[in-house]
């Protein structure tokens, strides 16, 4: 019976004369009619009835079964095969709406069963589509299988039809997105590519050649894994995806993502042309959300997101996993097979064009600054590419910034020992449930490119660590100056003192005119008439309790609570960097002034360099001399004299200060003096010949550091932190100094604290200068 419904205008016969078969992607007897019936329609004058052979190929992620296609294999050579398909476009409503409950349980409307199909011609014929994926010959399809495939004996006619039956898929896939969007390229038959796969097998040889292990006992194995690792998404999962982003996001934040739409098109170019991984900052769990939601909502490609294996719990790890998610193991360094497999899994992905994104840092930052980059996926993906001979690979870092986070509180009391609980279901609920409260606007900026015309050998570590230090540097470059960041700055500086409202737009405005001058990065929705609406993302914050106000005295005053000092801090530090170099500056030249004539310039410059060197776990520099140049740059800003002012020593460095407001060094580094001096007060008390291990150290820093803070000895809880004492305790043993019966051991541990003592003095002398500075504006 034939099917009344409007064809498709085009012809699904390939240009070429000669033999054809068409090879007819359907799920039902209404699709198989429908493309029959196109057939017949455009049937050139004069040409037989053509064969037609009856697959189903896009059903998703299950092996085809190419038993029909065998007896194609002996056709002539130059036999065209030419894929068709029905693609069934949703409505408009759905597209708008995103996958319903209706839909888990009638099924997909973009595969609707025959009556559904039937109603659908019906009423809305205009969705139903015709497609054809370009046709190939026999014989360059066989070509291409012997190139690229390995076979046992025996097997070749089954192999091969196989993978006519995955090109046919593909090639139908590639005419489908012309309808549907670039969003929903993914990639298809991934396991059966690999398990046929020459470098694969060949790897695997190897392997059974040295582990005791057979061939045929690594696949069984190898199958396993990639049941575990393979992603497999579908059109629908991806919609339901990003819904569940959509939904997730909105609970807290406003519905657009702020992000430039100039970077956007950028990126769509490289990740279309090159082999490209995307390297997001991690900041909270909502930044897996962040970055595919931007991508979906701009119909780009899907990226492939790795995630830790303690994700890929239920529910959560189910919609993952068909959303692009790639669940990987903690620790595989002794598992030979594991690693082999994974390497050519992501080698065929970024051989496809398929980009992939990770959190680079590897967890989510604790203090707000970025933290040491993870070096494990980085490796793994470019051994991948060095595998097969990947050419310009772009490495693009992605900064995902918040104005308030929710986690933060987390963080706040994970830092003082309180050990975080496991993920699970449950655990999840309550965390999204946790985002249903104001919390202002998501950012997502995109970094300068780190291109590699080759991957590097894979054993070479020096070049895996330039290569993340890079993007961590033009991570930290887009990262944007918001306004949380710059109060809690201004109001951390003045802690524990609270300031009116016109000295926060004072500190606001000239912290943004130094941005400004140096062209750093302002988010472009930074609102600059925030001195009229200071209830607005500051009443967030207010209600929040990251700022506190009070307003029964004669003029309204703004602060930050003692106990909120490491949740204030957070949002300060993840502008910190921009403000390191200064504040580095600043520190030397008090050290400076206290010194005449050439002497001062030496002690300037000696003070630069013991001053990075302390900091180096906690931020990333320039190379030497373009950090040197850049204080020079700096010092250039407030006076073209400044080399002769500050061989006048006090009298010209109060001149030199005088210029180079607003003073920093206070709001940017007194937490990381503070945690140190904790450390190196613990050394001090330790005879010299006892050791002090990392975890020892942290665990009493953590006790120790509340006692200093009660004496108040130190200004604020937030310098007692478990990662701030570790990195204390890291430079420490660079420096010798937690090692047991060292020669020198007391001397230095003792010259250590008094030096932190010290430093500690300059900044709270800068601090009284800020003070005194904003007092006289």
């Amino acid at each position: 019976m034939r099917v009344n419904a409007p064809l498709g205008k085009h012809s699904p016969w390939p240009t070429s004369s000669g033999n054809v078969v068409f090879l007819l992607d359907v799920h039902n007897s209404l699709e198989q009619q429908l493309l029959e019936q196109w057939i017949e329609q455009h049937q050139p004058a004069g040409m037989a009835a053509p064969q037609t052979v009856r697959l189903l190929l896009s059903r998703d992620y299950q092996e085809v079964d190419a038993t029909p296609l065998a007896p194609l294999l002996d056709l002539p050579r130059e036999t065209q095969l030419a894929p068709l398909r029905i693609a069934w476009l949703p409505t408009q409503e759905a597209i708008s709406s995103g996958p319903r409950l209706r839909d888990l349980v009638f099924g997909d409307q973009r595969r609707p069963k025959v009556r559904r199909g039937r109603h659908i011609i019906r009423k809305s014929p205009e969705r139903v589509h015709f497609v054809v994926g370009a046709p190939g010959s026999l014989a360059r399809l066989q070509s291409d299988f012997s190139s690229h495939h390995r076979h046992e004996e025996g097997d070749q006619e089954q192999a091969l039809a196989r993978f006519i039956a995955r090109q046919a898929a593909l090639a139908l896939d590639i005419a489908e997105r012309r309808l549907q969007g670039s969003r929903y390229k993914v990639p298809r038959y991934v396991a059966e590519s690999l398990r046929h796969s020459k470098p694969y097998l060949a790897s695997l040889d190897e392997l059974a050649a040295t582990g005791g292990k057979s061939r045929p006992e690594l696949m069984d194995e190898a199958n396993e894994y990639m049941k575990e690792m393979i992603s497999t998404p579908t059109t629908f999962w991806l919609d339901v995806w990003a819904k569940f982003n959509h939904f997730v996001m909105g609970l807290g934040y406003e519905d657009r993502v702020v992000c430039d739409p100039e970077s956007l098109t950028r990126l769509r170019t490289i990740v279309r042309e090159y082999p490209s991984a995307l390297l997001f900052t991690h900041k909270t769990y909502l930044d897996g959300m962040v970055l595919p939601k931007v991508l979906h909502d701009n119909d780009f490609p899907m990226a492939h997101m790795f995630g830790g294996a303690n994700m890929s719990f239920a529910g959560i790890g189910f919609l993952l996993k068909r959303a692009g998610g790639i669940f990987i193991r903690r620790s595989f360094q002794d598992n030979e097979l594991y690693k082999i497999t994974l390497r050519h899994y992501i080698g065929l992905l970024m051989e496809k064009r398929f980009p992939m994104t990770w959190a680079f840092e590897g967890t989510r930052s604790r203090l707000g600054k970025l933290m040491p980059p993870r070096y494990g996926l980085l490796k793994y993906v470019l051994e991948a590419c060095n595998a097969t001979d990947a050419r310009n690979i772009h490495i693009i870092p992605v900064s995902i910034s918040y104005d308030l986070i929710r986690d933060v509180e987390e963080y706040a009391t994970e830092q003082t020992g309180r050990g975080k609980g496991p993920e699970s279901l449950s655990w999840f609920v309550a965390y999204v449930r946790s985002l249903a409260r104001p919390m202002g606007k998501t950012y997502m900026d995109i970094g300068e490119p780190v291109v590699l015309e080759t991957a590097p050998d894979p054993e070479d570590r020096l070049a895996l660590s330039k290569i993340a230090f890079e993007v961590a540097v033009q991570a930290n470059r887009v990262t944007p100056i918001t306004f949380p960041s710059l109060v809690t700055m201004s109001l951390l500086g003045a802690a524990p003192r609270a300031l009116t409202e016109d000295e926060v737009v004072a500190d606001l405005r000239a912290l943004l005119n130094f941005a400004e001058q140096r062209g750093l990065h302002i988010s472009k929705d930074f609102d600059r008439a925030y001195a009229d609406q200071m209830d607005g993302l500051l009443g967030i914050m207010i209600s929040e309790n990251v700022v506190t106000r009070y307003d029964q005295g004669p003029e309204v005053v703004y602060g930050v609570a003692p106990e909120q000092h490491p949740v204030a801090s957070y949002y300060r530090n993840t502008v910190i960097h921009f403000f390191v170099n200064k504040a580095i500056a600043e520190l030397a030249l008090e050290k400076a002034c206290q010194v005449e004539g050439e002497e001062a310039v030496e002690v300037f410059w000696g003070e630069i360099d013991t001053l990075r060197d302390m900091f180096k776990f906690e931020f990333f520099y320039s190379p030497t001399e373009e950090f040197h140049q850049e204080i020079r740059e700096e010092l250039a800003r407030y006076s073209d004299d400044w080399n002769m002012l500050l061989s006048e020593g006090a009298a010209g460095f109060h001149k030199l200060l005088n210029n180079m407001r607003p003073l920093v060094a206070h709001s940017t580094l007194l937490t990381y003096v503070e945690a140190y001096l904790v450390v190196a007060d613990m050394l001090v008390r330790l005879p010299p010949s006892a050791g002090l291990q990392q975890s020892d150290c942290v665990s009493q820093a953590l006790t120790f550091g509340h006692q200093l803070y009660l004496q108040r000895r130190i200004s604020s809880e937030a310098s007692i932190g478990k990662l701030l004492f570790q990195n204390a305790h890291q430079m420490m043993q660079h420096r010798g100094l937690t090692e047991a019966d060292h020669e020198n051991t007391e001397q230095e541990r003792n010259a250590m604290a008094a030096y932190l003592r010290e430093l500690s003095q300059r900044i709270e002398r800068i601090k009284g200068l800020a003070i005194t500075g904003r007092h006289k504006e």
